[in-house]
């Protein structure tokens, strides 16, 4: 079996998109005062489709939603040249290939997000050829069905938000993950709006459903210190991502406390970055995202590593390349689900561009052990409400 073809492709959609309000998520920008809602810098209503195609008629699908147009230059000018014509089943060789190549400007980001979209299709072909599920390379279930938790609840109106979180408690989630709001330029006062968004949740859910809160990289180390006791009484699972992903000491700094579990990792990239973080004792959770972090073939590495220092592996966002590493992975508990709603961040843009994504039943997931490979295929029809580009 050889590779004879890579397709990429760039979708953006152009259908009706939530509005996004102030405050509707904390994130980087905040600090910089912009008039405009700067959670708009952290919209991906645009996705890069990869489909790798063997000379036996098996056909690969990746993935990567970070900077597309880019992402697939990458592939078409320095990546695609390499795995033309070469055996898919040397994934390991294919993977230090495109690594080692790109590595005066790949390591991260972009480059990294480029190797994992080819990679993520290159495990999908593997699996049809085996006639067996990725996860099942990986080392079969440890799992019968996987937990997942509802992940929205964004910075909104109180009653609203109280609704939201009932519904996901009735549909039989037994967690839920909200956003904050605010942050240091909002001073004492946003402190008191985020501390409003957490209670609201806590109250309506009540103690027995596990609830986890984003700062979604928005807050400064010395503002997650003083938020740090005033979170502790609503007993949250963990507090994600309250730093930038490049301060790993504060990471640390706010693990040490154990007021309230650290949870990180969705923009680091490769066994490397994760090695420094587990090193530093910086996280409580590692939250890689298949599709960025390296793929597969980085993705079962860092979750052997992780189990390793005890620390569990509870990836970002839902997808298949996630749920296969999850269920292969004892030391993964469950999974991160984002609810199918109209298209507003774009992180829910998946549902509309494949098919054979599963869908949450009384909070747990099940994978087909009789579909092969990921379990995906590309829904053209849909695709005609996105502008494409291939």
């Amino acid at each position: 079996m050889k590779i004879k073809e890579i397709r990429t492709r760039v979708v953006e959609w152009r259908g009706k998109t939530a509005p996004l309000p102030q405050h509707f998520c904390t994130n980087p920008m905040d600090l910089l005062a912009l008039p405009q809602s700067s959670m708009r810098t952290f919209t991906f209503h645009g996705w890069l489709i990869v489909e790798i195609f063997t000379d036996d008629g098996h056909v690969g699908i990746g993935n990567a939603a970070l900077a597309p147009q880019v992402t697939k230059q990458v592939i078409d000018s320095y990546l695609k040249p390499l795995l033309i014509g070469t055996d898919p089943w040397d994934s390991e060789f294919l993977w230090q290939h495109m690594y080692r190549k790109t590595i005066a400007f790949g390591r991260k980001g972009i480059g990294m997000a480029a190797i994992s979209a080819l990679d993520i299709a290159l495990w999908d072909i593997l699996g049809k050829s085996a006639k067996q599920p990725v996860y099942r390379l990986l080392g079969g279930r440890t799992k019968a069905r996987i937990p997942v938790y509802a992940s929205r609840l964004y910075s909104v109106e109180l009653d609203e938000l109280a609704s939201e979180a009932k519904r996901y408690k009735d549909e039989g989630f037994k967690a839920m993950k909200l956003r904050f709001g605010w942050g240091p330029v909002d001073g004492a006062s946003g402190m008191q709006r985020n501390l409003n968004l957490v209670r609201t949740v806590r109250e309506a859910v009540g103690d027995d459903i596990d609830v986890m809160a984003d700062a979604y990289m928005g807050w400064t180390l010395d503002y997650a210190k003083r938020m740090l006791p005033l979170l502790e009484p609503f007993h949250l699972r963990w507090l994600e991502e309250p730093v930038v992903p490049d301060d790993i000491h504060g990471y640390a700094e706010l693990k040490s406390y154990a007021r309230v579990p650290i949870a990180g990792g969705e923009h680091e990239f490769t066994l490397y970055g994760f090695r420094d973080l587990l090193e530093a004792r910086a996280l409580d959770y590692i939250q890689f995202d298949t599709n960025r972090v390296g793929g597969i073939t980085q993705a079962r590495k860092i979750a052997a590593l992780a189990e390793a220092h005890s620390v569990p592996v509870i990836p970002h966002a839902g997808q298949m390349h996630n749920y296969h590493v999850v269920m292969a992975s004892l030391n993964s508990p469950m999974a991160e689900y984002f609810p199918v709603v109209d298209v507003e961040v774009g992180n829910e843009l998946f549902w509309y561009i494949f098919n054979g994504e599963p869908k949450a039943k009384d909070g747990f997931i099940e994978l087909d052990e009789n579909i092969s490979g990921l379990g995906i295929t590309i829904n053209e029809k849909a695709l005609e409400s996105f502008d494409v580009t291939g």
